[in-house]
């Protein structure tokens, strides 16, 4: 809690010593996953679509701009959860195109594809722009390949905070808190660069599974894929993800988990209670008790570490489940 607040201050102090320098210049147009965007002027009442759409817009200190969220896989960061107490939760699943319609919206911006865009189960960007609403789509998915059958698609190179930092930059400065942005952005930057310098020299090349969840014991896993966000913390930790799929969320029979024999395994929690094993112990219990699982090496040796669920979408919460899983490796001595 007391890094968020130091942001916030020296994003505030950065922001009165910056002065005109930093404020955007209207009309302003952006170019957003092949699709321009224009703003008159700083949007007054935004729909964020996504948990990491939200919480970028409460660090940035927007939410009084905010008049609703939805689709929040885990709670919000105990630091911004008096911020987020402003800000109406449609629903944490998914939402309904009216649902957003009712909020009088000019402005929906969405962390995923699944919530805005050509195969989306809520809204198509032009739904939004037949209404004279402008919508923005995280530049983070908008780098995937469609070519897997699903709608997460596919990567072709690891993904990396880059993305994250033009999104927080965009955001900042449609909403005229560039000064803020920059802090931000500053204190990620610092953050990934004292991992990285801690752990990106490591002797073996440790392998990670990421098991965000299962709809049962019996069914396949859903994995971090090869490239997706949870590649960049394996990177970020001197190692590789063990699953090299190049789709974004594939999933996976365990036999195929035991073939590749993760010497990591990072289970997710989630807040969402969709199916059982969102929960990080019944991940945990199943891994201890199942026959075969329970042979892998990763699991003898008790080296599971238990991740927030939304840190293996490509979010700010990533750099956070990169601390928590680095933590958790230095007290398993495997740093």
């Amino acid at each position: 809690m007391r890094r968020v607040k130091t942001l916030l201050l020296a994003a505030g102090l950065l922001m009165a010593g910056s002065g005109a320098a930093l404020a955007t210049v209207y009309p302003l147009t952006l170019e957003n996953c092949g699709e321009k965007v224009t703003f008159t002027q700083p949007p007054a009442r935004m729909v964020a679509l996504g948990q990491n759409t939200a919480e970028i817009m409460l660090l940035l200190g927007l939410e009084d701009k905010m008049v609703a969220s939805a689709f929040w896989p885990t709670k919000v960061l105990p630091a911004l959860a008096k911020q987020n107490e402003k800000v109406k939760v449609l629903t944490v699943e998914i939402p309904t195109l009216e649902s957003i319609l009712a909020q009088s919206p000019d402005f929906v911006a969405a962390q995923l594809p699944l919530l805005l865009g050509p195969d989306s189960k809520v809204a198509k960007r032009e739904d939004f722009a037949a209404v004279g609403i402008n919508s923005y789509l995280s530049p983070g998915v908008c780098v995937t390949k469609k070519n897997t059958g699903d709608i997460y698609g596919s990567r072709s190179e690891l993904w990396n905070m880059a993305l994250l930092y033009q999104e927080i930059e965009e955001l900042a400065t449609i909403f005229n808190v560039e000064a803020r942005g920059k802090a931000l952005i500053a204190d990620f930057k610092a953050r990934e660069s004292t991992l990285r310098a801690k752990f990106g020299h490591a002797g073996k090349e440790t392998t990670y599974l990421f098991w965000f969840s299962s709809a049962s014991p019996s069914s396949d896993a859903y994995v971090g894929g090869k490239n997706s966000a949870s590649g960049f913390i394996a990177s970020l930790l001197g190692g590789k993800n063990a699953i090299q799929s190049d789709s974004e969320w594939p999933t996976v029979s365990w036999e195929s988990i035991i073939a590749a024999n993760p010497d990591v395994i990072v289970v997710s929690n989630l807040d969402r209670n969709r199916w059982a094993l969102d929960n990080a112990q019944e991940k945990i219990t199943f891994l201890k008790s199942d026959p075969a699982v329970s042979q892998l090496e990763a699991v003898k040796k008790g080296r599971i570490v238990v991740m927030d669920g939304q840190a293996m979408n490509p979010t700010i919460r990533t750099l956070y489940g990169a601390e928590q899983v680095a933590g958790q490796l230095e007290k398993l001595g495997l740093k």
